[in-house]
């Protein structure tokens, strides 16, 4: 038996069935994800504004320590990453500011986290699709070969071959059209969900941007410690 054959004979005994029930646990574990990125994305959001106004008035009278404090009691990402930057002020803006770029991108990473899975799923669902119709389709003109051997009349073997090929490839092309509907709602989570990264990762920057006005330019707490003590053995 050659590899054709052999790969023929896999594929006919295995069907088109299981592509079906493939793509509908794909796109079941999508609408979960899905779901679970969502709530991530909801819970990672803020009131922008408090948030603001409150570092604002800490900021204003140089109470790094409350400012930090309070942030932490926000489960806002631009809390995060302005707290991130807010444990450097005392060294410089400059400081500062790399703490909180790397804050974003430690969160970009977490809100990233999984949606590769759904871009994957969405442009490749109508191909797993494709591949349960050319399976179809084999095991069409498999069964097409066998009715048309075991009938003697031309008329009946015309008449068989019409209707085992309009049944089969009707029922092929059910895996196409499944895999077509799985890949659209999955692109479409996709596209808002990166969306949704994007306007989080946004809204960051009101908050770094307002720590970085008030760390520009501003002086930087005397040094105390063994400086001080130096100083007066000195004296």
């Amino acid at each position: 038996m050659s590899t054709t054959e052999a790969a023929k004979n896999l594929l006919l005994q295995l069907g088109a069935g299981w592509v079906l029930w493939l793509l509908g646990a794909l796109a079941l574990a999508s609408l979960i994800l899905t779901l679970e990125r969502w709530l991530y994305y909801r819970g990672s959001r803020g009131d922008l504004r408090a948030l603001g106004e409150a570092l604002d008035r800490q900021l204003s009278r140089g109470a790094i320590d409350e400012a930090i404090a309070e942030l932490g009691q926000s489960r806002a990402i631009a809390a995060a990453i302005a707290r991130a930057g807010l444990r450097l002020a005392q060294r410089s803006a400059a400081a500062a500011d790399r703490a909180m770029q790397s804050a974003a991108a430690l969160e970009r990473s977490k809100l990233e986290r999984r949606l590769s899975y759904l871009g994957t799923l969405g442009n490749n669902a109508p191909f797993i699709g494709l591949f349960g119709t050319v399976i179809g389709v084999i095991r069409a003109f498999e069964e097409l070969g066998h009715g048309a051997v075991g009938h003697g009349g031309a008329a009946a073997a015309t008449q068989v071959t019409s209707q085992a090929v309009m049944t089969a490839v009707a029922e092929a092309l059910v895996a196409t059209a499944v895999g077509i509907l799985v890949a659209i709602p999955t692109v479409a989570a996709y596209n808002y969900l990166h969306r949704r990264v994007s306007a989080l990762l946004a809204e960051t920057e009101v908050l770094s941007q307002l720590v970085l006005a008030y760390l520009v330019d501003s002086p930087r707490p005397a040094a105390t410690g063994c400086g001080d003590e130096a100083q007066r053995g000195a004296a």
